[in-house]
Formats: C-alpha cells, structure tokens, sequence
C-alpha cells in the first residue's frame, strides 16, 4: 500500500481555493456591466416621503425614485407605517410611467448612526441583506440605495467611524449583491469630494456589483461652512477645487467606469447670512442661515428685495447677494441644470439625480429643464 503524501492536503485545499477564485470572477465579470434595461439616460429624484401633490409631478419624465429614507432596526433595514404608505403611493406611479423604477434608500446624512457596527461583522451584513430582499419583494420594489455617509470618515458628529469601513462597505455590496442576485438594482450615494474617494470605498472591488454610484456633486459648502462659495458648481475654481468635473475626473482616474457614474443637481439653495459685500460675496466669511426648495424660490427672494443674482462662468453656477440683509445664496437653476445635463450627456455618464423630487415645482421646474435638454435636436451645422 503507497504511503499517503503528506503535500496532498496542501495540494487539495490549493485546488480548492483556485475552484472558489474563478468562481467569484465569474461571478463579479457577470455583473460587470450591470445597467438597468430600457433607458439610454438615467434621471433620478431622491425623494423625501412622498409630497401631498405627488401626482402633479411629471414621473413620466424620470426613470427611477429613489424613496429617502429607511434606517436600521438592529441589522435589519425596517419601514414603518408611514415609509410603508409612502412607498406604497411611489408604487402606484408605475401606472403612468411602467419603466419607472422604484429603489428603497438607507440612511442619509445622520440616518445610519450604527452603520459601521452592523457592517462590520458577516452576520450583520448577512441578516441586513436578507431584511433588503425581503422589503423589496414585500413592495415589488426595484433595488436599494445605500447612503451611508460616510464609512471610515468623520461626518456627524460622535458618529462612530474607522479604517475598517471601508472594506467592511465592500463585503457588504458583495453580501447584497450574493443575496439579491441580478434582479435588483444596487446603488450608493457617494460623497462628491476628494477625500471621500480615496478614503472610503475601495472602488475597484466594489463598481463591478453596482448598477450605479449617484455622486453627491453638492453640499460643497454646507451648514458647517465659514466661508461662502458654490455648494453644486460644475467646474472648479482657483478658490474652490471640489466640483462636479473634478469628481467625474477623479473617479475615472480610479477606473470607475463613466457609464456608472451619476451625477448631482441641488434643487435647493443654501442661504448664509453675516456675509460682507466684497466679491458679491462671494468666497467670504459667512454663518449658515438654512436652505430653500427650488419652488419656493419665488415667495423667499420676493420676501428679500434686496437680492442681486450673479452668473459664474468658471464654475458655470449661479449664486445671489443681498447687501442690505448681508445674505448669500448659493443653488443650481435652469441654465446650470441644462447644462449639467449635456455635461453628462456629453461625458457618457449614467445620467444625472438630485435632491429632491420635494423641492422642484410640480410644473415648468428643473425635472422639465432636465427633459428638454435630452431631448433638443443637435443644431444644424
């Protein structure tokens, strides 16, 4: 009888490990060139709830919404009364648009204080996973967007954090996407700045699992600003790096695919007050004031008479300063929606999203703008 080698078991589990290996890169090629069928353009509303006058909305001219936001019950993602109503009146949009899709969103800015302790282990991503899949067959929704903001950097404050976030939120997309196979869509809302970038996904391992990554090219400057500037510029300015651009470029170094990439659009303007006139007031020292929906843009500058409105045309933004009231205004509008339209048109990016469906004017708002401009005719050389 030939004595056992002793290199056998080593040889085996070898074999083993190789087997495994092709089979999660069959598995991670299979979903590489995951896009939702039946749009060439993405243009997706986060919405907040779901408005009173939600019917009056042109749904027709959107493909997804994504409903903003479920949170966490231990580690399972949970709706209640109300999220199950909302998203059940989302739903019934279908009847006038049957492509729209529908995506289930966690978190948002401190929605998901546990989020670095449920991810962080198998059995919490594992029974997070399964609560997903069973939400979205219980309302026939479409996927998930995940918005956890931000893994393995600060944000809210005394939100825990650490450096294992970040390949903690790549085994987690891998654990949905093993759970929810190619059926559902899966999306992230990224942080639209430099650091997030670099420290908080690691791109590579996760872009192959996702439909999408909905870039936040907004919030630039916030409520925890100090000096004024453009919260959703298109282009970067000497004074101000972080733009729409620079995250496209940024990423693309990365070898994020631009297909994947979505960007943001504000439906809302930032107002800060104490700001001086130099520069319009533009880049100045500032105190955070709040924010403005876009279709309440009328009732407040008609409120504050004193505003002049500005175009810059490095950042291709708008922006607004009251010298008699010291306030400055910084927002997206129809002539920088169109044309971060044809920016993402022109880039061969996934499309564009903002925030939020609540904020734009159920007629002739920037949902409209985004529309037409898809759908102008190149002119005639």
């Amino acid at each position: 009888m030939d004595k056992p080698d002793k290199n056998m078991p080593d040889l085996k589990l070898k074999i083993l490990i190789s087997i495994l290996a092709l089979l999660f890169s069959v598995t991670v090629k299979s979903y590489s060139q995951l896009v939702a069928p039946g749009y060439d353009f993405a243009v997706i509303a986060y919405c907040h709830g779901a408005p009173d006058d939600l019917e009056a909305y042109p749904v027709d001219q959107l493909t997804h919404i994504i409903y903003s936001f479920l949170h966490l019950d231990g580690n399972r993602l949970v709706a209640g009364e109300h999220d199950s109503i909302a998203i059940t009146k989302l739903m019934g949009l279908k009847v006038r648009n049957p492509q729209l899709k529908i995506i289930l969103s966690l978190g948002g800015w401190g929605g998901c204080p546990t989020c670095p302790d449920v991810f962080s282990t198998e059995a919490g991503r594992n029974e997070f996973s399964n609560s997903v899949k069973l939400l979205l067959e219980k309302f026939n929704a479409d996927g998930l967007d995940l918005d956890w903001e931000y893994p393995a950097l600060a944000s809210n404050p005394g939100f825990k954090y650490s450096d294992e976030d970040k390949p903690n939120f790549t085994l987690l997309i891998r654990s949905m996407r093993e759970t929810l196979g190619a059926k559902y869509e899966i999306s992230f809302a990224a942080g639209g700045f430099t650091e997030f970038f670099i420290k908080s996904v690691e791109w590579d391992k996760v872009m192959p699992l996702l439909n999408r990554v909905n870039i936040m090219t907004y919030d630039y400057i916030n409520g925890y600003s100090t000096n004024t500037g453009h919260h959703t510029p298109l282009f970067p300015t000497p004074e101000q790096p972080e733009s729409t651009d620079h995250a496209v470029q940024f990423l693309d170094s990365l070898g994020v695919p631009k297909n994947k990439m979505v960007i943001g659009a504000a439906f809302y303007a930032r107002i800060f007050r104490d700001v001086d006139s130099i520069n319009n007031g533009l880049y100045r020292d500032c105190r955070f004031e709040g924010f403005i929906g876009y279709r309440h843009f009328d009732d407040y500058f008609g409120k504050h008479p004193g505003f002049r409105f500005y175009w810059d045309d490095t950042a291709k933004a708008p922006y607004a300063y009251n010298p008699r009231e010291q306030l400055f205004a910084t927002f997206d509008n129809k002539q920088s929606i169109q044309l971060k339209t044809r920016y993402a048109v022109g880039k061969g990016l996934n499309g564009i999203m903002f925030w939020s469906l609540n904020g734009d004017m159920p007629e002739n708002g920037l949902i409209s703008v985004i529309h037409e401009t898809l759908n102008q005719k190149p002119s005639p050389k």
